[in-house]
Parts: structure tokens; sequence; C-alpha cells
């Protein structure tokens, strides 16, 4: 039995070594499969092939923040070093000026207590527009101090024929007379405001100020017969209200009103008859053009009147002082302004 299992084991043996020969050469033939990246990629693992570059964070781009105006930086489309008044100071003098067209929405005039009440923009023509020019100074005190000064012409001349016998006081004028009609309502007016806000930019202001009016309208015939005159000149407190804002490209949108109204014989104890208005207001959009020069279009209106009996009366012989006289227009302007 010895020489049996001797003559066996040469066999076993070799079985046994082929056997580990075959799982070692298989073992050696099995690809390697790199672990799996849990990150993100588009790249296909090939066995075999180079191994991918290692994974880098980028981070994403940064949203570079625009440039924050101050509130009290000056802004404008063409910046310029040349000013005319210097932005640390505390003194300052700006003007501006205003050109356009004002057209009458709304005009009757009375003069006498007898006298017709005339429609001026339907019977004496205002009907079409008329020029309109504006002036006005500004001096600044300390950024939120401010004493404007305006001027305003108001000067309208027309001609009409007489649809109807026209009284006013004892002048009449019958029906078919040709008229030369004038209505002057010059006004000058100082005004007083204080700004909440201190910067160039942004404004608020709230003041008080009083008019001056130089009124003077006449009616006259064509061939010089018949005149008609009344004039007026008096004074009118006022309530004041300025806003604006300067976008950071320059163009800025703004608003003004100037306003009173008064009931004398309110005040006075119903010794005088007097009751009048008056309505200036102003939306306005524009552009800082340069350091110091600004331009703008407005939309305005101005309106108001009175009606009552002056101390003086009118410059007719025998007129009793009774006036009515109501206004309400429209302005379109172009404007500018030094700063």
């Amino acid at each position: 039995m010895k020489n049996s299992f001797s003559a066996r084991l040469p066999s076993v043996v070799g079985s046994a070594v082929l056997a580990f020969t075959v799982f070692a050469g298989s073992a050696r033939a099995t690809p390697q499969i790199a672990p799996i990246d849990p990150r993100p990629t588009d790249t296909v693992l090939v066995p075999g092939a180079a191994p991918p570059t290692p994974y880098q964070f980028v981070p994403p781009p940064q949203l570079v923040p625009s440039r924050q105006i101050a509130p009290n930086e000056d802004v404008a489309v063409f910046p310029t070093n040349f000013r005319l008044n210097n932005p640390a100071g505390n003194v300052a003098l700006f003007a501006y000026a205003e050109v356009g067209a004002l057209g009458f929405v709304h005009h009757t005039f009375q003069s006498g207590r007898n006298g017709t009440l005339f429609d001026l923009k339907t019977e004496g023509n205002q009907s079409t527009m008329f020029l309109f020019l504006r002036l006005s100074a500004e001096l600044n005190l300390w950024k939120r101090h401010s004493f404007i000064f305006v001027y305003q012409p108001i000067d309208v001349r027309t001609e009409a024929v007489a649809g109807r016998d026209l009284r006013f006081d004892q002048t009449t004028f019958t029906t078919g007379t040709p008229m030369d009609i004038r209505y002057g309502f010059d006004f000058y007016r100082l005004t007083y405001q204080f700004d909440i806000f201190k910067s160039p930019r942004y404004e608020l202001a709230f003041g008080l100020g009083g008019q001056l009016r130089n009124a003077k309208i006449v009616f006259s015939s064509v061939d010089g017969r018949q005149r008609s005159i009344s004039d007026d000149l008096g004074f009118v407190p006022l309530l004041r209200l300025r806003g604006r804002y300067t976008f950071a490209n320059g163009v800025w949108m703004g608003l003004e009103a100037d306003g009173f109204y008064a009931n004398v014989s309110v005040l006075n104890g119903g010794r005088s008859d007097v009751e009048g208005a008056i309505w200036d207001a102003s939306l306005r959009a524009g552009m800082t053009l340069t350091s110091f020069l600004d331009a703008f279009v407005n939309l305005r209106y101005l309106g108001g009147g009175a009606n009552g009996t002056s101390s003086k009366g009118s410059d007719n012989l025998g007129g009793d002082g009774y006036t009515y006289n109501w206004l309400h227009t429209l302005v379109l302007s172009l404007g500018f302004g030094i700063r």
C-alpha cells in the first residue's frame, strides 16, 4: 500500500501545482477597477489609461458691485474741473433762465361793478400761444438756506372786434369796434427756503416769501378815441415748497410750488371785500450736463387772481375801483441753470 501511495504522490502534487498556476494567472489577468469618485465629472475611466487630473475646486465668479454714489457727491453727465462755486464753500450763487410758450386755459376780467364780465380768451383772442420768459437768481448759504429772487414778465397783446357792447368802468365799446388789448402782469418775487437735506443730490425745502405784482390792463379802440386802463401795484405773501432728486447718472426730477390764498374781509373784519389767490407750481425733469450747468424741461401751472374793491380804483375817471380778474394758464418751457 505504501508503494501505491508513493506511486500516486507525483500526480497529486502536479495537479495541485497546475491548479495554483491557473488561479494565480487568473488573478493577474483580472483588471483593477479604480474606486468610484463621488464628485461630478465627465471623465470616463478606461482600464489601463492614465489617471485623470485631480479634481480642483474653481470658485464661481464674483460680481463686482457698482460704485456707490455718496449723498454729498455731485454727479454730472460730463464732469468738469471748472466750477463757478466751490463745493466745499458755504456760499454759492445760482442763476436760472426759462424760455417757452404760455397758453391761457381760462381768463375773465371785469372793471367796475356795472362793467361787462369779459372773456379774454374767447372774446379777446387769447386762444393762441404767447412767449414765456423767466429769470431767477439764488443765494445759497451753508448748503441749506436759500434766498431766491424771481422776475416774471407777462405782457400779452391781442387785437379783437367787439362782438357786443362792452363796458369797462365808464368807457363803452359798441358792437363792431376794433380794439387793441393789453394784459400786463409782471411780478417780482423774493422767497426764503430751508433744505432738510444737506446734499447736492437731494432736496426737500420749505419756505415763505412775498410777491410784488405790477398789473396793467388796457382796452383801446384802434382809432384811439376810447380807452380803459386798469392798473394795480400790490403785495402778496407766499408759502413755498421745492424738491429734487438726482440719480447717479446725472438725470434729475424736481418740483416747485409757490402759492397763497387770502380773504381780506376775514382778516380785517369785513372792512374790505378783496379776495385773492396765486398758485405757481411746476414739474420738471433735467440733466446735470456738467459740474456747473443744468438743462431741464418744465411744465408749469400759473394761475390766480383777485376780485374786490381797491382803495385807489382804476385810472378811469368815475371808476368805483371794483376789479374781477381770474386766470389759469399752462406753460411749457426749456430751462438752463448755472450752479
